[in-house]
C-alpha cells in the first residue's frame, strides 16, 4: 500500500480510469493545479478534500477540442468566448485552440492576435489557444505569429466564406509551407479544391442530394494530394482538417509510410450522420466538406481504428438561426457548419460502443492525439506532472439532446432531438471544479495559452 507524506489539495478515487496505457483503477493526487500521483485505489492519500466517483462513473482526462469557431470579436452574436467555453466546460473539454476566422479581425498578423487575446481573457471558463491565419498579402506575418505563441496556421484552398479570409493559390500555398518549414511550424489545410467545386453542379433548393453533389469527393481527394506532394517535397508539417471523404485514406496512408508530415482529424458529424438520413431542407446539418454516405461514414470509423485518421475534434462552426435559413430550408444559401462543442463526448461515444471501441480509444482520439498536435505536453492524458484537468463521465447513462438546454449561444445544432449516451457529470480545470453539481462558477479559471508554454 502506498502511504502520501505530504497531503495534496486533492485526490480522485475511481474504480474505473482512463490512464495512458488504458483503463484501470486509481487514485489521482493533485497538487498546485497538476497531477501530482496516480496511484493504486487503495494508496493512502492524504488530501483537503476528497472525491469519490460513483460505481457508474469513469474518471477521464479533459478533452482537447483544436477546432473551434468562437467568432469573438466581430460576430459574437454567432457564439462568443463566453458561451463556447461555457459550452466547452459542460461537454467535459477543458482546452480549446480557436480557429483565426470568423472573427472580425481575422487573426492573420499580431495586432489581430492581442486583440483576440484581449477578448478572450475575460471570458475564459477552460483554456484558450490559437491558431494564426494564412492568407494572401500576409504571408510574411507568418514568424512574427508563431514568435507571438500561435499554435500553427490555417490556410483555406477555396473561399472560406467570409471575404476577409481570402483562400491561398497553389504559388502561395507553396510560398507559405517553405517558409513555415524554416521554423517548423504546422500548416492546418481546409483541403477542398476550388476548381473541383466551381465545375460541380450549384447547390440550391431543399434536397440534401443536391448540396451533395456540389461539394463532391474529388474536391477533397484533389487537394489533400496537393497538400501531401507540397509537404514531401518541401519536408513541411500540414494537418489535413475535417476529413469526410474516405476515397483519400489510401492515399493518405501511403504518403505517412514514406515518411511525409502529414496528420490528420475528422468530426463528430461525420461520424454520427450519414446523407441517406438528412432531410429535406434541414439546413442544421450543412457543412464543408458534406457529410457523406453511410459506407463512407464506416470507412472513417475504420481509419481511426488503424491510425491514418489520427483525431477527433469538433469543427464546433456557429452562426444565428436566421443564416441557417429554416425559412426556405435552401442548402445553397443556408451557412455551413455544425454546432457541437458540447456534445462531442457523448455522440462519438454513442458512436463508439456500437462499433466494439472502449473509452481508452475515445480518450485517445478526443484528448491525447489533439493535445500531441498542438504540441500541449500538459494536456490530453492522466499522468503525473500534467494539468489536473479531469472529466467525471457516465457512459452508462443517457439523454436526448434539447437545444434549448446547451450552453451555445444559439439554439442550433444537428443534433437536437437526437438521444446519445453518456453523460458528462462533472468538469474540473486545474483542480478546480467548473462544471456540474457544485461547480465554481463564481469566477473564470480558464488560461490564455501560448505555443512552447503549455
Amino acid at each position: 500500500m502506498v502511504r502520501s507524506t505530504t497531503p495534496f489539495d486533492l485526490v480522485f478515487r475511481a474504480q474505473r480510469l482512463i490512464g495512458p496505457h488504458g483503463e484501470t483503477s486509481g487514485s489521482v493526487g493533485v497538487r498546485d493545479g497538476r497531477i501530482a500521483a496516480v496511484e493504486p485505489l487503495d494508496a493512502e492519500l492524504e488530501a483537503t478534500r476528497v472525491v469519490e466517483l460513483a460505481d457508474d462513473e469513469v474518471l477521464l482526462p479533459g478533452l482537447v477540442d483544436t477546432h473551434v469557431h468562437v467568432n469573438d470579436p466581430g460576430r459574437t452574436e454567432w457564439e462568443g468566448f463566453e458561451t463556447a467555453t461555457r459550452a466547452a466546460a459542460a461537454g467535459g473539454v477543458t482546452t480549446i485552440v480557436d480557429m483565426p476566422l470568423n472573427s472580425l479581425p481575422p487573426t492573420v498578423d499580431t495586432d489581430a492576435l492581442e486583440v483576440k487575446r484581449k477578448t478572450a481573457r475575460d471570458k475564459a471558463h477552460v483554456d484558450i489557444g490559437f491558431w494564426g491565419g494564412a492568407i494572401p498579402g500576409k504571408l510574411d506575418e507568418l514568424r512574427g505569429l508563431h514568435e507571438a505563441g500561435v499554435f500553427g496556421f490555417k490556410c483555406f484552398l477555396l473561399h472560406s466564406g467570409v471575404d476577409e479570409f481570402p483562400p491561398l493559390d497553389s504559388a502561395q500555398l507553396d510560398t507559405a509551407l517553405r517558409e513555415l518549414a524554416g521554423f517548423d511550424a504546422m500548416m492546418i489545410v481546409h483541403a477542398e479544391d476550388s476548381d473541383a467545386i466551381d465545375e460541380a453542379p450549384t447547390p440550391h433548393g431543399e434536397d440534401y442530394g443536391d448540396f451533395l453533389a456540389s461539394r463532391p469527393k474529388g474536391a477533397e481527394n484533389v487537394a489533400i494530394a496537393q497538400v501531401i506532394e507540397l509537404a514531401r517535397r518541401i519536408g513541411a508539417r500540414v494537418h489535413i482538417l475535417h476529413l469526410a471523404s474516405s476515397d483519400a485514406l489510401p492515399l493518405i496512408a501511403s504518403a505517412r509510410a514514406e515518411g511525409v508530415r502529414v496528420t490528420v482529424e475528422t468530426c463528430p458529424h461525420y461520424l454520427s450522420f450519414t446523407a441517406e438520413e438528412i432531410p429535406d431542407g434541414a439546413t442544421q446539418f450543412k457543412c464543408c466538406p458534406p457529410i457523406r454516405e453511410a459506407a463512407n461514414r464506416e470507412l472513417l470509423w475504420k481509419a481511426l481504428a488503424d491510425g491514418t485518421i489520427d483525431c477527433i475534434v469538433s469543427d464546433h462552426s456557429p452562426c444565428t438561426p436566421e443564416l441557417k435559413r429554416f425559412d426556405t430550408g435552401d442548402f445553397g444559401v443556408a451557412w455551413g457548419g455544425v454546432s457541437s462543442l458540447q456534445l462531442g463526448l457523448s455522440a462519438i461515444w454513442t458512436q463508439a460502443r456500437q462499433r466494439g471501441y472502449d473509452l481508452s480509444d475515445v480518450v485517445t482520439w478526443m484528448a491525447r492525439k489533439p493535445a500531441e498536435l498542438a504540441g500541449m505536453r500538459s494536456k490530453g492524458s492522466i499522468a503525473v506532472g500534467n494539468d489536473a484537468d479531469l472529466c467525471v463521465f457516465a457512459p452508462d447513462d443517457a439523454f436526448v439532446v434539447d437545444v434549448a438546454k446547451l450552453q451555445h449561444r444559439n439554439p442550433v445544432s444537428a443534433y437536437h432531438g437526437r438521444p446519445l449516451a453518456g453523460v458528462v457529470r462533472e468538469t474540473w480545470l486545474r483542480g478546480t471544479q467548473i462544471a456540474g453539481d457544485g461547480a465554481d462558477t463564481s469566477q473564470l479559471h480558464g488560461k490564455l495559452l501560448t505555443r512552447g508554454e503549455v
